[in-house]
């Protein structure tokens, strides 16, 4: 199935090729997330991509919507961020494909938990921050569609659960004084709830700790302060790396923000 991708090339794309007229739905700002999608995808998807990164999050939901009414859909391979997203690109009838495969991608979509206006972006809420910084890092183009409530003048002000962070599970008690010693004013192992006794297992089979910095005036030196622990796999601050930001408004309007 993966050879006929990149075998042919069928017609390319325009917008005149799509659907604009978009449904009525539950809610203005459900209209806006659809809407924050369909031109985040209209306005950036290369007509010769073969590699494409499919994020996690309620907006991204309506990207894998879009993707699915190209005429050109069986020219590209999507990669998935985790389990959710590669059953979203299942669902959508596009073609699954792994990192593995391909290490190299032409354009990402993904959500984000809060974004500042340098497109600083906090993710990892869902547990799969790794993976998701993996597929960002490999993306030539890599671009955040979202609602209005992930919009922040600093990180760590709307997002307030702490920044999420990956440890190898033997390092929990380690790392957890040494991000108290950076600042940190609570540090919670993250816990998998109702379905789970004990503590979430990401994709990695590592664990999540959440740490809360309050508002954050300089994510990358943090970054580079968490990262550096023994023990910590990677953080949940991606900085430099999204170069659109779309958001789906409270009114039904669409912002976007860019690098």
């Amino acid at each position: 199935m993966l050879k006929s991708i990149f075998q042919h090339s069928l017609p390319k794309f325009t917008r005149r090729n799509l659907v604009t007229k978009f449904p009525t739905m539950s809610s203005p700002i459900e209209t806006a997330k659809m809407a924050a999608a369909f031109r985040a995808v209209d306005e950036n998807f290369p007509e010769n991509a073969k590699v494409v990164g499919i994020g996690s999050g309620s907006t991204v939901v309506y990207v894998a919507e879009r993707l699915s009414q190209l005429p050109n859909k069986s020219d590209f391979v999507c990669i998935p961020t985790g389990f959710q997203s590669r059953q979203l690109i299942l669902d959508h009838g596009l073609h699954v494909g792994t990192i593995e495969q391909f290490p190299t991608l032409d354009i990402a979509f993904d959500g984000a938990d809060e974004c500042d206006e340098k497109l600083n972006l906090i993710k990892g809420g869902g547990a799969c921050l790794l993976q998701e910084k993996l597929v960002a890092e490999a993306s030539a183009k890599f671009i955040i569609v979202a609602d209005y409530r992930k919009k922040s003048k600093a990180l760590g002000t709307e997002w307030t659960q702490g920044v999420p962070i990956e440890i190898v599970p033997n390092a929990y008690a380690k790392v957890t004084l040494d991000l108290k010693n950076l600042g940190a004013k609570n540090v919670d192992l993250r816990q998998g709830g109702k379905s789970k006794a004990g503590p979430v297992i990401t994709d990695n089979h590592n664990f999540l700790i959440d740490a809360d910095f309050g508002a954050i005036s300089d994510p990358q030196t943090l970054h580079n302060k968490i990262k550096s622990l023994c023990g910590v796999v990677d953080t949940g601050l991606f900085t430099n790396m999204a170069n659109k930001a779309y958001f789906g408004e409270e009114n039904g309007d669409i912002s976007v923000w860019s690098a």
